[in-house]
């Protein structure tokens, strides 16, 4: 099992959402402790340097961005923002 550790940043998304989303947010979020690898709404972004970035949708709303430190069994989450604004920030329309 991994051990889910979150950057101030998106904890404090996740702190600005309304209860039942951010209820269903921190459900999704800790799926990862049991299976942070790709599949199903989780994939592997192309990156050419590491460390790997790996994406997780979150309904059709949020997207999260996070590491995988296999060695130490720990899913870091890096960012968390909404569909639209990854999509601009990641220029993906």
């Amino acid at each position: 099992m991994f051990t889910i550790v979150i950057e101030r940043k998106a904890e404090e998304f996740l702190k600005k959402l309304p209860q039942k989303t951010r209820r269903i947010a921190v459900e999704k979020i800790l799926e990862l402790q049991e299976d942070p690898f790709p599949g199903g709404n989780k994939e592997k972004l192309e990156c050419p340097h590491p460390p790997a970035v790996y994406r997780l949708h979150i309904s059709r709303s949020f997207t999260v961005f996070y590491l995988i430190e296999n060695d130490e069994q720990v899913v870091k989450i890096e960012k968390i923002m909404t569909i639209e604004r990854a999509h601009k920030e990641y220029s993906r329309t």
